[in-house]
């Protein structure tokens, strides 16, 4: 049988791990070992490729509301091909299991930029923040449903996280839902506005109110179960959204109307616990970003291999090779600036509020590099689109999709400007810049070639957190979403700067210096010399022979 999908797609059928060399090296500076994911590579570029673009234009979950026999069942209908592909990544490559068996919480996100598109990443995500706060935080009768979570028992288990409400969005504290105490249970009543995987969460994350402490610090944090301890719906599905992208992960509106549900962690405390539920769910976005930009840019990348125009494929087109290596070096300091972040995660993952400094570093670092990941994925991926020409616009090929995956990244776990407000609470309240500033100032230390550029970058990382600080209020949130994104571009520079001093790496060495000159100092490249060893096809040759 003729194999369509080899004909619409130039990295169909490819090992999306073995030619990504950028993304095994710097896996490998932060984790410290080399991982081998050739074989969710292979996954990730044959049966889960054409998958989830399958899903995305031809067979979307449907909302099923009643039972043959008359009964409220509120469920989603998904294709049996999305139900293989969650249980395959679940219990074959064991996405959310590696921090459950002490291993490095680095190997759930390097799995996820494989995975890359956000509907299917989206629906593991939660999945994954259900057992992380379940493991960290809820009473030991609770814990049972973590193994499920995980993959751990033959049982897939899918969670969710609902804490949004349409009047309140990112403004947790203007939340509505109320919690009543009963006997063995808390009762909630109220609307979640924006609940994804609904329909198919077996167990959920909520907050609501009780008593009449109302605002952020009045929040507590539930776990819903889909059906209460009698054995009935524990709570309706009003309509799933109709939405540009994310298809594969359905978002609907949940009505609860005294749903059973039991506390997790400290009454009060919601806040604190959301926050950092929402710390691993913005690193898997930025995780998912990276890799949305990395198969837009590779489709874009074999394309010009093969498109002739003027007599000469694309890529001898010096306008084309500048795109390109635009688009690579914007990539490899937004994995970096990913990876570095994660390193961070992983070593405060035990840190419980009020939270140690490591703890506030980390958060501080995550909405910055929410934001750098999210804008570099959605300007790739719009360049990807671009060199495509016509084409690129036609919905037939996989290239126009990435497009419209890549914009959710900057909106889904608060946009920009939230991200904005939440660093200058860290800086302002958390003084989590001292150790930021404190370990860049080091890494700088440690690089020996392109120092000018190096302490250069620092300089800008440290005058712009200087300048939040000598504002007031209202002054520093007008200005911090700049300087924010001068921050993380800075770090992102340094990043592969530090990556090819201490490894040796030429590659890195040069996309650091070409990174300070295009996105730090918002020039153009000095000239074009080292535009074909970075973007050129050795690259992945070397990739499989390693």
């Amino acid at each position: 049988m003729d194999d369509t999908y080899s004909y619409i797609s130039n990295i169909y059928g490819k090992n999306h791990y073995n030619i990504d060399k950028p993304f095994q090296e710097i896996l490998e500076f932060y984790l410290g070992k080399r991982l081998d994911l050739s074989s969710l590579g292979e996954y990730a570029g044959k049966e889960l490729y054409e998958a989830t673009d399958y899903i995305d234009k031809i067979s979307p979950p449907a909302q099923r509301m009643w039972g043959i026999n008359g009964e409220r069942i509120d469920n989603v209908l998904i294709n049996p091909l999305e139900k293989n592909v969650l249980e395959t990544l679940i219990h074959k490559y064991g996405i959310s299991r590696p921090y459950f068996h002490g291993k490095n919480i680095m190997e759930h996100y390097a799995m996820g930029y494989l995975i890359a598109d956000p509907g299917i990443y989206c629906i593991l995500t939660l999945t994954h923040q259900t057992a992380y706060a379940i493991h960290k935080y809820a009473p030991e009768e609770l814990k049972n449903y973590v193994p499920g979570l995980i993959g751990d028992t033959n049982d897939t288990l899918l969670g969710a996280t609902w804490f949004t409400e349409i009047q309140g969005g990112s403004d947790l504290g203007a939340n509505q839902t109320i919690a009543e105490s009963g006997r063995n249970a808390w009762y909630l009543t109220g609307d979640k506005y924006f609940a994804s995987n609904a329909g198919l969460a077996d167990v959920s994350l909520t907050s609501a109110f009780h008593g009449d402490n109302y605002g952020a610090k009045g929040l507590s944090l539930f776990l819903l179960p889909r059906k209460n301890s009698a054995g009935k719906l524990n709570y309706n599905l009003r309509r799933l959204k109709e939405k540009s992208a994310t298809k594969s992960v359905p978002s609907g509106e949940v009505e609860l109307d005294s749903s059973e549900a039991y506390m997790i962690g400290d009454a009060g405390k919601a806040i604190y616990y959301i926050t950092e539920d929402l710390m691993v769910s913005r690193l898997d976005n930025a995780a998912a970003a990276c890799g949305i930009a990395r198969k837009a840019y590779l489709e874009a990348y074999y394309y010009s291999m093969k498109r002739k125009t003027f007599g000469n494929t694309l890529i001898e087109h010096p306008g084309i090779k500048k795109d390109l290596l635009d688009m690579e070096v914007l990539l490899e300091g937004s994995i970096a600036l990913t990876f570095k972040s994660i390193q961070l995660f992983n070593n405060s993952i035990h840190s419980k509020p009020p939270y140690d400094d490591e703890y506030n570093y980390t958060r501080l670092m995550t909405h910055i590099v929410k934001n750098i990941t999210a804008d570099s994925s959605a300007k790739i991926t719009q360049m990807a689109t671009e060199l495509h020409g016509g084409i690129g616009f036609l919905s037939e090929f996989p290239v126009e999709r990435w497009h419209r995956e890549a914009l959710i990244t900057p909106i889904w776990e608060g946009a920009s400007n939230i991200q904005a407000l939440d660093m200058l609470e860290a800086i302002m309240r958390k003084k989590a810049h001292i150790q930021l500033l404190s370990d860049f100032k080091e890494l700088v230390s440690e690089i020996k070639e392109e120092k000018n550029t190096a302490e250069s970058c620092y300089k800008l990382l440290k005058d712009g957190i200087e300048k939040l600080l000598i504002m007031d209020t209202e002054e520093a949130q007008f200005h911090a979403k700049y300087i924010m994104e001068t921050m993380g571009h800075s770090m992102a520079a340094l990043l592969l700067m530090q990556i090819g001093n201490k490894t040796g790496n030429i590659d890195f060495k040069k996309a650091g210096k070409l990174y300070a000159e295009r996105y730090v100092k918002r020039e153009d490249y000095d000239n074009s010399a080292d535009a074909d060893s970075l973007i050129h096809i050795d690259r992945e040759q070397r990739a499989i022979k390693n």
